[in-house]
């Protein structure tokens, strides 16, 4: 194993998942990188035995809504900023996330005000945590900016030129709009969350009325503050044709969680990428009555998945859609590693392959439901 240039870390007697095809072999780490890749077994003392388990390259997850799960883990209950992001933290590295873009709202519509609260603190946390090495996986942000909302313009502009910036996505959650064009479900939704038809009917007014005055003002201004940052802009929850010619003229490159077939078509076709929920392949179809992640795949529709709110949701869709035939392997796990590193920049990550980062995922398969049993990420083995 000379060839391996002195490695620290040999893993062997592995099914590697390689950029083009799964083999049996060995991979060597040295430092943060993968320095050498051989079928066979290797005979170094040091080797680590895999015991025939997968290796597959660190997920790499553009959208994840776990960090909003740990502070407020029950509706009145909510818990202490730098704890949660610790165990959010630990949450996704378990699930063979490496790279993680923790997707913080920017916005007040009205119901979500913690949202809020979150963003300020969640920035603050990473800001204290990234130097330390106390975290498993390498952090990454994604700004979520409710493009309707009268504090958005407000809470983006001292950020996005942060550092650890590396996606914007421009949402509407108003009333009638997106994921919300059905006013019932919306109404349901308010209800739920203890409101009564009366103050539901007026806020969807409020609503409404705040869009027609804000959403084009907001949407033009963000869009100058995020062209100059060579950061990739997203679109969210595409419903229409209407919509997706407009982020189309806007040079928006990225559709994220089209809700319906109609949008994500249009949008492959114009040249965008497409991200999907990977929730949405686990369970079968959307939470929320969207079109199923499965019919966007049978269309060509998809080119990309995130966690959305269910970390351990990414290596189980990517072993799935594998195991059903939709694609092979290499190509699955790539939907969640290689491609969305890639629609990023971040192009030296997401795959086993000679001198990119080494971030490796242990995987076996337990009566066909991936596990996740060891993760390295830059080299370190954090899980």
């Amino acid at each position: 194993m000379t060839a391996f240039m002195d490695p620290e870390t040999v893993l062997t007697n592995a099914l590697l998942v390689l950029p083009d095809r799964v083999v049996s072999g060995t991979i060597a780490l040295k430092g943060a990188t993968i320095v050498g890749i051989d079928t066979g077994n290797s005979s170094l003392p040091g080797a680590i035995d895999m015991q025939g388990d997968y290796l597959i390259p660190g997920i790499v997850d553009l959208h994840t809504d776990n960090l909003e799960r740990q502070v407020q883990p029950r509706a009145t209950s909510r818990w202490p900023s730098r704890s949660a992001m610790i165990a959010h933290d630990a949450q996704c590295a378990a699930a063979g996330v490496t790279t993680i873009f923790d997707s913080l709202c920017l916005g007040d519509l009205g119901f979500e005000k913690d949202r809020i609260r979150t963003f300020h603190e969640g920035m603050a946390d990473l800001d204290a945590l990234t130097p330390t090495g106390l975290l498993k996986a390498e952090h990454f942000l994604h700004l979520r900016c409710e493009v309707p909302a009268a504090d958005t313009l407000g809470l983006v502009e001292p950020v996005i030129g942060h550092r650890l910036v590396r996606m914007i996505s421009l949402m509407d959650h108003s009333p009638g709009e997106g994921q919300y064009a059905n006013l019932d479900y919306y109404r349901a939704i308010r209800r739920a969350a203890g409101l009564d038809d009366d103050t539901i009917d007026r806020r969807i007014k409020e609503l409404r009325d705040q869009r027609a005055r804000l959403r084009g003002p907001n949407r033009k201004a963000l869009l100058d503050m995020a062209r100059p940052r060579d950061v990739p802009i997203a679109s969210h929850d595409d419903r229409t044709l209407a919509e997706i010619a407009e982020n189309v003229a806007d040079g928006i490159t990225i559709s994220e969680f089209p809700v319906t077939l109609e949008a994500a078509k249009a949008a492959k076709a114009a040249g965008m990428q497409i991200i999907a929920g990977a929730p949405n392949i686990v369970r079968g179809g959307s939470h929320s009555g969207n079109v199923s992640a499965s019919d966007l795949l049978a269309a060509g529709a998809v080119d990309a998945f995130a966690s959305d709110y269910v970390p351990p949701s990414l290596v189980e869709a990517a072993f799935l859609c594998a195991r059903t035939d939709r694609m092979s392997l290499p190509a699955a796990i790539a939907m969640v590693s290689d491609t969305p590193a890639r629609m990023v920049g971040l192009t030296e990550r997401g795959r086993l392959a000679l001198w990119c980062r080494a971030d490796v995922v242990r995987v076996t398969v337990h009566e066909n439901l991936p596990v996740v049993r060891q993760v390295w990420c830059g080299g370190v083995r954090v899980i």
